[in-house]
């Protein structure tokens, strides 16, 4: 491109008969390498690479080569360090270059670029679970991966939840920390507040299906007492004496509910739905907590994708601009085409901005979800096709009707309000209870020493006949409950359909989107290029290439957009299907 620059600045400079004031020497092949290498404000067109080749890195660049774009199973894990940190420091942090690019306009040269996996030919329900593979993807200075066989201190929140930061140095940003994603489900599932939460909440129902059990034990009760009066009788008060006696009583008693009634069996029978309720509801809470880690994540790599792209679209005005002020120095361009060229460098401005915005944005949101430190940073690694799905749409459906706790959530709490529904009714009903009681007194009076002791063992018959109709409305009332259950259940069921559907039609729809949109980069470059050459030659016109250049930046962003949209449709397929959730580690449950 820098080549073709000079070479119009000779062409339409010439003809004007300046070549005295002005020389043009002709650029050899090796001058213009050297010239493109320094000077290049244009993205490169993407060059064929044997498969598993790397390309070379560029002569002059201090960066490394970006990372190609393949599956998760070929990228080398790198580790990364703070420019600032020593050797063998464990903090691997980055500066965030976000205020970098506002102050200069420029993103890190770009490196060598890879193809990316995309093979689009093939129907979804046929598909191969590998990545496809297909046209490159350009892609920011960012590290292929970054793992961690266990997640560093430093991303684990602070010990107490209720403290506050009261100074703004604790609260200043102190580094970036680059994660793949798998790491960053990994601390998603470590760290977020709502899945603690949850698994406090099932520990609560455990500790109430534990205290349910118990009711199956008989009670056992320990009394006593000491007892001082003055006792007076008919010779006390003649003789104007007082008796004073002091007595010591204790007793112990057992008491056992027969169960009869059916109500204990019918309580435990409830804690066991609750705990149960606890458990999905986990479940539920770890898949959409990896759906929205993974919706975060793909919100960052989409800003800092904007964010080169708009990079590149600012490089270009701004030479156009160059252009375009230098034909006017020389007469052979307006005063219009220089104020068209800034007001479209003005506008890159302003996009460039407003992507480092929603980079920043988009990053302290997957911060907040996965609850780092607030001094942590997090960005991530470089844009991939995150894989295939295997199945059919109808084996999709069913699979998800099989596999959804939300689902069976409806079916438990049914369950459970059938046993409130017990539990209504049973308090109409007889219930038996067994009791035996040892009591024991002795007075303490050293005249008249007494022990006495007894011992009691009965049964007792409790019957309500009469509750003025309160417990059949207790159960009538669990018994709507479980209608709704009942109508909760198919609206849920009718909407996990549409979830698969509509993840699984809008992955069709990004697949082919990929191949067009490559298709569409490729095309949108060579029409710049043509439309330079047209400007360059007279026959074309200054809005012709910002035309060009316009449209090269929309399918730039169309790529991404395409590729971004097709892993966040599978993440949401995954998602719709199959909760993910891991709960073998949750306290057994006691059974009957």
């Amino acid at each position: 491109m820098v080549l073709m620059r000079d070479f119009r600045r000779c062409c339409f400079i010439m003809p004007l008969g300046l070549a005295a004031s002005l020389t043009c020497t002709p650029l050899s092949i090796a001058s213009a390498s050297e010239l493109s290498a320094s000077n290049k404000v244009e993205l490169d067109t993407p060059s064929t690479l044997d498969e598993g080749e790397l390309p070379p890195p560029e002569a002059g660049l201090d960066t490394a080569p970006m990372e190609t774009l393949q599956s998760p199973d070929n990228v080398p894990v790198e580790s990364l360090q703070s420019p600032d940190s020593e050797a063998g420091t464990e903090f691997p942090l980055e500066a965030d270059p976000a205020v970098e690019l506002l102050s200069q306009n420029e993103l890190t040269p770009e490196s060598s670029e890879e193809p990316l996996p995309l093979d689009l030919d093939t129907p979804l329900e046929e598909a191969d679970p590998s990545p496809p593979t297909g046209d490159l993807l350009p892609q920011t200075e960012r590290p292929a991966e970054e793992g961690f066989d266990e997640p560093p201190d430093y991303l684990t929140p602070l010990p107490n939840p209720l403290l506050t930061p009261t100074q703004p140095e604790e609260v200043e940003i102190l580094g970036t920390q680059p994660l793949a994603l798998e790491t960053a489900i990994e601390l998603a599932y470590r760290n977020n507040e709502q899945l603690r939460i949850a698994l406090l909440q099932l520990e609560q129902a455990q500790a109430g299906l534990r205290a349910e059990l118990a009711t199956r034990l008989p009670t056992v009760d320990l009394t006593g007492g000491l007892q001082t009066g003055d006792q007076l009788s008919l010779g006390s008060i003649q003789a104007n004496q007082d008796e004073t006696i002091t007595t010591l009583r204790g007793g112990v008693r057992t008491d056992y509910d027969v169960g009869i009634s059916g109500e204990r069996a019918a309580r435990i029978r409830a804690a066991r739905d609750q705990v149960r309720l606890a458990e999905l509801q986990v479940e539920t809470v770890q898949a959409q907590l990896r759906l929205e880690t993974i919706s975060d994540y793909y919100a960052v790599q989409e800003a800092i994708e904007a964010i080169r792209i708009n990079q590149a679209f600012l490089d270009e005005a701004e030479g156009n601009l160059r252009d375009t002020e230098l034909r006017e120095e020389v007469g052979v361009g307006t005063r219009f085409d220089v104020l068209r060229a800034d007001v479209q460098v003005a506008n890159a401005r302003q996009a460039l901005t407003q992507a480092t915005s929603q980079r920043q944005i988009a990053q302290r949101q997957l911060a907040r979800r996965l609850n780092v430190p607030p001094s942590i940073d997090l960005t991530t690694v470089g844009v991939e096709i995150a894989g295939a799905w295997p199945l059919s749409l109808e084996e999709s459906i069913v699979l998800a009707y099989q596999n959804r706790a939300e689902l069976e959530q409806f079916l438990v709490e049914r369950e459970f309000n059938q046993e409130q529904q017990e539990i209504a009714l049973a308090r109409v009903r007889p219930s038996l209870g067994l009791f035996a009681e040892y009591n024991l007194q002795e007075v303490l009076d050293p005249s008249e020493a007494a022990f006495d002791d007894s011992f009691t063992l009965g049964a007792q018959l409790r019957w309500r006949f009469f509750d003025g109709g309160a417990a059949r409305a207790r159960a009538e009332q669990a018994a709507r409950d479980t209608d709704i259950d009942e109508s909760e259940f198919e609206s849920t069921r009718n909407q996990i359909r549409f979830e698969v559907e509509e993840a699984y039609f809008t992955l069709l729809a990004n697949q082919e989107n990929i191949d067009t949109a490559s298709l569409a980069v490729e095309q949108a470059e060579e029409a710049l290029e043509l439309a330079n050459l047209r400007f360059n030659a007279g026959v074309g016109t200054q809005l012709d290439v910002l035309s060009a250049t316009s449209e090269l930046t929309e399918a730039q962003g169309n790529l991404v957009t395409a590729v971004l949209d097709y892993n966040r449709a599978l993440a949401r397929l995954e998602r719709a299907v199959s909760n993910l959730a891991d709960v073998d580690d949750v306290e057994e449950v006691p059974e009957l």
